[in-house]
């Protein structure tokens, strides 16, 4: 079971400051999102914990070591950053073919991870003529190719179509309950909320929130109810500790609660009630609530 540590990362380029002192973990059995607009420091953030670039100060590592200290980072760590680095003019099989003679992984290795991907049928295939999806799915295997137990993905839905989207979710599910640690970086939160247990959102290269999914898909939550004492019902609801809103003269708006709480709140305060519904937002809007509208891409790396 390996672990992701970020502790008090910071990453200056100049007078640009990519990561803020950020902090967090990532943990095995899940699949955890790391999520921002592009150039909030994600990209910045995953180079150093692969040890592609150095840190001003703080510590991004796995199990407690840097990358560099790894004892067999192959088959410790599998990583998909870049879907653009193959020679065009060699196929899917021998692409795989020269990452296991580099780094002394069994062969056998290239016809599994094409098959788990789905490539099998276009190995021989140069990767010149692949699409985006399928370059998308060849770096995939790359990550695949030492079954490491911790394996990092920068935008790995990008490019994929609604059946590869599926694909790729089966198959972050499949690699999470075989207790591995998946973390995968994305620009959206809608794009990755049916795959990812834990949301990390980082904006300006610092956090803005690390939760699990479940939990901020209850904050999307909103019950909506009508009554002609709508100023007495915000009191009595906000004494009771519930995030409340009038909305209008006779509608208030309670977040991150149920229909059946507010309901009853309301019959114990003894308070008309001629409408109560449930009604749940859309997690973009939440994200772009995380996330500060005047976000400026200054920062380098996404």
């Amino acid at each position: 079971m390996s672990t992701i540590s970020f502790n008090k990362l910071t990453k200056r380029y100049g007078s640009v400051l990519a990561v803020d002192d950020l902090s967090f973990d990532v943990h095995p059995g899940k699949v955890t999102g790391f999520l921002g607009p592009n150039g909030s420091g994600k990209t910045s953030t995953l180079r150093i914990l692969l040890g592609l670039a150095a840190p001003t100060s703080g510590t991004a590592t796995i199990d407690g070591l840097a990358y560099r200290q790894l004892p067999d980072p192959v088959r410790q760590v599998g990583a998909a950053l870049d879907s653009n680095c193959f020679h065009p003019g060699r196929s899917a099989a021998q692409h795989l073919r020269i990452i296991t003679t580099a780094t002394g992984l069994p062969r056998r290795r290239v016809d599994e991870v094409l098959g788990l991907v789905g490539l099998s049928d276009v190995a021989g295939r140069a990767v010149g003529g692949f699409s985006l999806g399928m370059r998308q799915r060849l770096s995939l295997a790359g990550a695949l190719l030492g079954d490491p137990g911790v394996l990092i993905f920068d935008e790995p839905l990008n490019g994929l179509d609604p059946d590869g989207i599926r694909w790729l979710r089966g198959l972050l599910r499949l690699l999470a309950e075989q207790n591995r640690t998946v973390f995968l970086s994305s620009h959206l939160l809608t794009e990755v909320a049916q795959t990812v247990d834990e949301v990390v959102v980082l904006s300006r290269g610092r956090l803005m929130a690390h939760a699990p999914l479940a939990d901020l898909v209850a904050r999307t939550s909103v019950v909506r109810v009508r009554t002609p004492e709508a100023p007495r019902l915000l009191e009595v609801l906000a004494r009771a500790g519930l995030q409340v809103r009038l909305a209008d003269a006779s509608t208030v708006e309670v977040r991150s609660a149920s229909a059946d709480a507010v309901g009853l709140a309301a019959a114990a305060a003894s308070v008309t009630i001629f409408e109560l519904s449930r009604h749940d937002e859309d997690l973009e809007s939440l994200f772009f609530d995380l996330v500060p509208q005047n976000h400026q891409n200054q920062e380098i790396a996404a």
